[in-house]
């Protein structure tokens, strides 16, 4: 079943509407998961990677779809399929949460930030259109994009804080996922005072959007892979 993704969202650059099929197989997928297993699928790179193609899919189809046949979809979708395909290569981890992770308070923190995540990412794209063409509006859906996906990532933050009281009793472990993440949460809100303070327009700021998603992508997960942290992704 999840082969056909790999069919449906590239036919989703010729038949738009398809995009609707894909999102709807892909959530049938997620769903399934988490009755299999009694937990929502968001445990290790396989499980995350396939919902944050997931995030990016939904935020892409509500945030653009007067556009889903220009250059918009062309970045967006492999995109997609990149995250995809890594979700397939990567173990999936079978049963139930462990018990440090049976909270609300992860549930809400894992799926606000993979949500933002997906935000950044469409930040990102915005921002390469507005390099290529040059469209104030391009500039424009960038930054309504980032501030959503900060407000977003802010929450998480508070509500993973929550998670890591109820779970080690400390609001924060200095870890290198949390430094990391205070450098996204850091990042984010220099390009917002860049905008909004400081008047910054143009390409400056728009490429402020695009780091931030390469850091976003370190932060989840190349931080995993290369440094010991009690956070897997």
């Amino acid at each position: 079943m999840e082969i056909t993704l790999f069919i449906l969202y590239p036919l989703a650059l010729y038949r738009t509407r398809l995009i609707l099929a894909a999102l709807a197989l892909h959530a049938a997928l997620i769903a399934a998961s988490a009755v299999k297993y009694g937990r929502i699928p968001l445990i290790g790179l396989h499980d995350t990677l396939g919902f944050l193609a997931f995030s990016i899919g939904a935020a892409y189809l509500i945030f653009g779809w007067k556009r889903l046949r220009d250059w918009y979809s062309y970045i967006t979708i492999p995109l997609i399929l990149l995250l995809l395909a890594g979700s397939l290569a990567a173990p999936q981890m079978h049963g139930p949460l462990p018990p440090v992770l049976k909270t609300l308070w992860f549930e809400l923190h894992v799926i606000l930030s993979f949500v933002a995540y997906a935000l950044f990412a469409l930040g990102a794209v915005f921002g390469v259109l507005f390099l290529m063409h040059g469209r104030k509006e391009d500039e424009a859906d960038q930054y309504r994009n980032l501030l959503l996906g900060y407000v977003l990532f802010s929450i998480a933050m508070i509500f993973g804080g929550i998670w890591a009281y109820y779970a080690w009793g400390t609001y924060w472990l200095w870890t290198p996922k949390e430094l990391w993440t205070t450098i996204v949460w850091f990042w984010y809100g220099l390009y917002l005072h860049a905008r909004l303070v400081r008047g910054w327009s143009g390409r400056s700021v728009v490429w402020l959007g695009i780091i931030g998603f390469v850091i976003v992508m370190f932060t989840y997960a190349g931080v995993g892979l290369l440094m010991k942290s009690s956070h897997e992704f």
